[in-house]
């Protein structure tokens, strides 16, 4: 459901709707923020979802990381064979509707702005609005990321990106190139290779983790993202920082097959390929960058709060120096869980800030 507020003047906007920005409207309303004049979601997307709306249709429930339920309704999928890109915003579609979220859409937030009242004035594409604060929720999906090689302009094939991926029947008869070391990178190794032939580059060799990545398992990778974000840096990813991928079924079929016995980063694009310095050359009809993303944050600059390092310095969600913006799905909180906790601590610390606590609503 879609509810347009009576005004557009409000103590809390959250940017964006997917797992960290629903995860914060149902904290929001917890803490006695009122739906539409209190606290509203406004999304980019036309339809509930995320990020989620954009996945390939092979994706499965049962390939994917697992879809960490959000706060208050549980996740119960018929079937781990349902295709994500329509069980997933299925979910978040309910989850709106059951909670009456304030969610507008579609809403695109072109720039945030201080104003005069220690508050803020976001410009989007269907006018303004203000508000005391502001919850950034936007993830990174719309901000894929590749990075530049010789020749790259010159290539007579196709380049694309994770986010362009459809099928792999589209590259059958095709030589394709997977550069990436993460787990979409395998996944589609792992597809593509049983239509046609592949070749999987990578900056640093794999390391195969046996077993579930579990909440514990990623401690580690919580400890340094969070690190990262004190000293103001880019958060990383998870196999940027620890270098592990999860040994799945189909990782280990994809070993047993041999279309995961990477080579190292070419050093460049030709025409028709990639090349080594010392020599080596693979043909390619095909350039697939799984190379991951950025922080979708384009929209915060007016605000003038990246730090040398490139990214937001953090103490919790909050942005150090602006005790009434708070960043949700960035750096540490970037995961399903990371980012329910996240958007319960930024409600809570926004109640702190901006009045005393009102008695919770029971439709919360």
């Amino acid at each position: 459901m879609t509810h347009r507020p009576p005004a557009r003047d409000v103590d809390v906007v959250v940017v964006g709707a997917g797992q960290a920005g629903l995860s914060t409207a149902w904290a929001l309303a917890r803490q006695g923020f009122e739906r539409g004049t209190g606290f509203v979601v406004l999304d980019g997307e036309p339809a509930p979802g995320g990020a989620w709306r954009h996945r390939w249709p092979s994706l499965t429930l049962g390939t994917t990381h697992r879809v960490h339920d959000l706060p208050g309704l549980p996740f119960v999928p018929d079937d781990d064979r349902a295709p994500a890109v329509e069980s997933v915003p299925a979910y978040f579609a309910a989850y709106e509707e059951h909670f009456e979220l304030p969610v507008v859409r579609p809403v695109r937030v072109t720039s945030v702005h201080r104003t005069d009242d220690g508050g803020f004035r976001l410009s989007t594409d269907d006018g303004d609005w203000t508000a005391r604060a502001v919850v950034n929720a936007t993830g990174t999906w719309s901000r894929p990321f590749v990075p530049r090689y010789p020749g790259q302009d010159v290539f007579r094939g196709r380049q694309l990106h994770t986010v362009d991926y459809r099928t792999a029947e589209e590259f059958r008869g095709q030589h394709v190139v997977v550069v990436g070391g993460g787990a979409s990178a395998t996944q589609l190794l792992g597809e593509i290779s049983l239509v046609t032939g592949t070749t999987w580059v990578t900056r640093r060799p794999p390391v195969w983790r046996e077993g579930v990545f579990d909440e514990n398992a990623g401690r580690e990778v919580v400890a340094k993202v969070e690190q990262a974000v004190r000293e103001g840096r880019r958060p990383g990813s998870v196999v940027g920082l620890t270098g592990l991928l999860v040994s799945t079924p189909y990782i280990r079929d994809g070993l047993d097959r041999g279309v995961l016995d990477r080579l190292p980063m070419f050093d460049r694009i030709t025409p028709d390929g990639v090349a080594w310095e010392d020599g080596r050359f693979v043909a390619a009809d095909v350039i697939l960058w799984a190379t991951g993303f950025r922080a979708a944050v384009g929209h915060l600059a007016p605000l003038h709060l990246r730090e040398p390092g490139g990214g937001f310095r953090l103490d919790g969600t909050q942005v150090v120096g602006e005790p009434r913006l708070h960043l949700v799905g960035y750096g540490p909180s970037a995961s399903t869980i990371g980012a329910n906790r996240a958007g319960q601590a930024a409600a809570r610390a926004l109640r702190r800030e901006l009045g005393p606590n009102a008695p919770l609503p029971r439709s919360a």
